[in-house]
């Protein structure tokens, strides 16, 4: 597994997910500009695969979409994207690296392997693409939180954020060929939720479960205020369990997906032909539903793993 990630509250959940799983073997964790600036999310990253004792290379990326200004999600995640609850994110040391040669490098020398699964914009995807089209043929499987089904945006009224704030990455992305498994916002606040009282017995299983759920300090008022979640939702963890898990995606359909790059409203809306009206051929499989109960199992066992220190 490759993990691309614009770390902020809910990636480093996901991070956990996959580092305290004996099933996953992550390769590489690789960084890119989204729910904060580039060297925020990989100060994160870094914090986070330290929590979970994992012996996991960090790699910086793309600090910045491909023809885009660069948009945060700060009023989501806080302004250090963890929830701005004091934790110290500085002076740790990223591998050398860029994280688009890594990810080239990875998938060449492991080709039909790697699971790859991405959690923000999907820039560096997209620069690893144009640098090396070949890669397209050697994923076998790209798990993507992109994007929402049913056409309800989190960032503008058709968008969500991570196709929004590049959107031209994500175009490329969807037209590569690549076997992609959408895994939208949609289901994120359908089937990834947690009540308060839900969060407060993941906190209690252990100091992994504690920090997956103080560093959503700032989502909870986000939910409350602006998407009406009762509690917080987790879209990049429902992702990652899909990941891990295929069968946490109890529906799944196979459809034609292209991304709005250039509307005046609906710039970074993922437009799923439902009906089969554009007479395409399918490209993505769309997650549309998770199973909730076995979602939240997985988090209660990686919140009760043993911390790295």
């Amino acid at each position: 597994m490759i993990i691309d990630t614009d770390t902020a509250s809910d990636d480093a959940v996901a991070l956990v997910l996959a580092l305290t799983d004996p099933r996953a073997q992550v390769l590489a964790v690789t960084v890119v500009s989204g729910n904060v600036p580039l060297t925020p999310a990989v100060q994160n990253a870094l914090y986070t695969v330290e929590l979970c004792g994992a012996d996991v290379p960090v790699h910086a990326g793309a600090d910045r979409p491909l023809q885009r200004p660069a948009q945060y999600a700060t009023d989501v995640h806080g302004q250090d994207g963890m929830g701005d609850i004091g934790l110290v994110l500085h002076g740790r040391e990223p591998r050398p690296e860029h994280a688009v040669d890594v990810l080239i490098d990875l998938v060449r020398r492991n080709p039909g392997e790697i699971t790859l699964v991405t959690l923000g914009p999907l820039t560096n995807i997209a620069l690893a693409l144009r640098k090396a089209p070949d890669i397209a043929a050697l994923i076998p499987r790209v798990v993507m939180m992109a994007g929402a089904a049913d056409g309800l945006g989190n960032v503008t009224p058709a968008a969500e954020f991570n196709v929004w704030v590049d959107p031209e990455a994500a175009d490329i992305v969807y037209r590569s060929g690549m076997p992609l498994v959408q895994v939208g916002w949609d289901v994120s606040r359908k089937d990834a939720t947690l009540t308060l009282a839900e969060g407060d017995e993941l906190a209690a299983r252990g100091p992994l479960g504690e920090f997956c759920v103080r560093i959503q300090r700032q989502l909870v008022e986000f939910c409350r205020e602006v998407t009406h979640i009762d509690g917080f939702d987790l879209p990049d963890p429902v992702t990652m369990a899909v990941a891990l898990e295929p069968a946490v995606a109890t529906r799944v359909e196979r459809r034609y997906v292209v991304v709005e790059t250039s509307g005046d409203h609906t710039t970074g809306a993922t437009l799923v032909d439902h009906l089969g009206v554009t007479g395409e051929p399918p490209n993505v499989d769309v997650v549309l539903a998770a199973d909730r109960a076995r979602f939240r199992e997985m988090l209660l066992q990686a919140g009760a793993a043993r911390a790295g220190r």
